[in-house]
């Protein structure tokens, strides 16, 4: 028994190759039951643009249906390789013979697109792409092939996100919009002094939003002290109010926090604030805070479990200091302080606490802001001395002690030189740890799927689609090894990834009401700011017009115009990396069209 001979996916024609047959498509199963063929009917004829996404949906269609989808050539020795191998596992087959279809070729360039591979086979088991000849054979070698043929397709979830940070929030909203039924798990571990906070991750709670709010709140004191010169008079004498800052802050991450849970409320996606730890194959186990486990099986996961501060290993140092988890909602000012790190995080934290009038000194084991262009760092170490900042060079904590309990207590630390014998005591209110981040990615059950990381590092090694040695398991965000560590970065990613793996919709005319940074603590209106770009569909959504009403709107225009100058589309813009926070970067995430009619006011930063 057999199926009429399939159409061609899409309209053209690819270059020759053996035994090719116009308009055909072999369709054959590779195993003893019945044969069923592939069928891919054409789109009919349309714009190269609009026929090429026409066939990527037909494509992804084919894979959605599950089972065993073998993209091969007639005569491709290990396309025969990989049909024997699943007629032996007694797996029913769908074969599409490139070589026997007149747009083998264009198949071939949208197989790439999806999967990032050029050569055939190319091959999904039940929705997961495993890859070529000899990953096939590997998955084989190591029973995941078994596995995936033998699993019940009926799993709970089509995507489990595991950590609830930027990239893995992006990754779950659009794997959501695309029609996937998506979990995500967030939960945080307390820090040594017992610090947690809510949904977002680094960025949100203990990273770039309350960093930049501090540097507001100091730069505010700075303006204060210009002002004179200005004209303005004034006789009380200023001081700074640390409990009402961060009483502030915090009420707005938390905001912040709520709206990113009724942002996938809105988009039904499954939140589960349990610790995830995978069991097996497609399996993973999630404990509460109060210890209860349940279990959850997804056909595909997404690892986006972010990094944590790095602690010094000496005595005292878990015990009595603190890190960049902690300082953005300590309850009390920290005193005079020592900041241990040369890093962005350990200068910007000692600069925002200067600002507030504190004593600071960094201590620095060798050089400032190491991967960064040095005349620039150097500048910006002299700048920081002229402002009251002190730096201790060459030295590395040895021992903390506690000489006193409070808020702030009095810390004793002993430091060493890096270049000799010399040893030094100074007493401290707070030590602050910002030496580098781990990635947590060491107990999450990697180990028992198979998925590789670097053992030095933690981090875990992708290919050009954020997938792992593990086939249906993929990474994003700062967990990735040699990849930028940026919260747009990972929104970027998060969000590609998902297309990638659910495919996506064309869009066209975007807008969106946004909340600058600088407004939120000073309780200034949200929604109000407003950007809009307007793009011309039949010219690769060239960007013709440009609209932004917020502050600074003539510094982020002008940047810009010179862009769409230049031909800015609207592809360019999503490929483009927004630096964050600021206005400006909303031009790299819009979404939303103006004549979908969704709601386009802000939940989040």
């Amino acid at each position: 028994k057999s199926s009429k001979s399939p159409k061609s996916p899409g309209p053209g024609k690819a270059g020759d190759a053996p035994n090719r047959r116009p308009g055909h498509v072999r369709g054959a199963r590779v195993a003893s039951p019945p044969e069923r063929r592939a069928r891919l009917a054409s789109p009919g004829p349309s714009s190269s643009s609009e026929a090429r996404e026409e066939l990527r949906r037909r494509l992804l269609g084919l894979i959605e249906r599950g089972g065993v989808v073998i993209f091969s050539k007639s005569y491709c020795p290990h396309s025969t390789r990989v049909k024997e191998l699943f007629s032996s596992l007694g797996a029913e087959c769908y074969v599409l013979e490139l070589d026997q279809v007149d747009d083998g070729a264009k198949i071939q360039e949208v197989l790439l697109e999806i999967t990032n591979q050029k050569t055939v086979p190319n091959i999904f088991v039940n929705k997961v792409h495993v890859g070529g000849c000899d990953q096939t054979f590997q998955a084989y070698q190591s029973g995941l092939l078994q596995k995936l043929l033998h699993e019940d397709s009926a799993y709970d979830y089509d995507l489990i996100v595991i950590g609830g940070g930027s990239g893995g929030l992006s990754c779950a909203k659009e794997a959501a919009i695309l029609g996937k039924k998506v979990m995500v798990l967030d939960f945080v571990v307390p820090s040594p002094q017992g610090t947690s906070w809510g949904l977002g991750g680094t960025c949100v709670n203990v990273g770039c939003v309350p960093k930049k709010l501090m540097h507001q709140a100091a730069l505010l004191g700075q303006a204060l002290h210009d002002s004179r010169k200005f004209g303005w008079e004034y006789n009380q004498q200023v001081t700074h109010n640390w409990e009402t800052m961060t009483k502030a802050i915090q009420n707005h991450i938390r905001s912040l926090n709520f709206g990113y849970g009724l942002s996938l409320r809105e988009k039904a996606v499954a939140y589960v604030n349990s610790y995830g730890e995978f069991v097996e194959h497609h399996k993973i186990k999630a404990t509460n805070k109060k210890g209860q486990e349940t279990y959850y099986t997804a056909a595909q996961f997404v690892i986006a479990t972010g990094e944590r501060p790095r602690y010094l290993g000496i005595q005292g140092d878990k015990e009595y200091c603190i890190t960049s988890d902690d300082l953005f909602s300590l309850p009390y000012c920290p005193g005079k302080t020592l900041v241990v790190g040369a890093s962005y995080v350990a200068l910007e934290c000692a600069g925002f606490l200067a600002g507030f009038g504190l004593d600071v000194t960094v201590m620095v084991r060798s050089i400032l802001l190491r991967g960064f262009d040095q005349e620039m760092a150097e500048k910006v170490g002299s700048y920081m001395e002229q402002h009251g900042v002190r730096f201790l060079w060459k030295f590395i904590p040895v021992m903390v002690q506690q000489l006193e309990k409070g808020s702030p207590g009095k810390l004793k630390v002993l430091a060493k030189s890096t270049e000799g014998t010399e040893t030094i005591e100074e007493v401290y209110n707070t030590v602050l740890l910002a030496i580098g981040r781990d990635s947590c990615t060491r107990k999450i059950g990697l180990e028992k799927i198979g998925v590789k990381i670097n053992e030095k590092s933690g981090k875990i090694p992708v290919n050009d689609v954020e997938q792992t040695s593990v086939p249906y398991v993929y990474a994003v965000g700062d967990i990735l090894e040699g990849k930028p560590e940026l919260t747009p970065v990972a929104i970027q990613s998060g969000k590609l990834l998902a297309r990638r793996l659910f495919g996506a919709s064309l869009e066209k005319i975007y807008h969106t009401l946004f909340w600058p940074l600088e407004w939120t603590v000073a309780g200034r209106e949200n929604n109000t700011c407003y950007a809009k770009i307007i793009c011309n569909k039949f010219d690769h959504d060239r960007v013709i017009g440009f609209h932004i009403l917020g502050p600074n709107a003539g510094e982020v225009t002008q940047g810009f115009a010179a862009a769409m100058k230049c031909g800015l589309t609207k592809q360019l813009l999503d490929d483009t990396i927004g630096i964050h926070p600021t206005c400006g970067e909303v031009f790299t995430t819009l979404e939303i069209t103006k004549s979908s009619g969704l709601d386009i006011t802000q939940k989040g930063c």
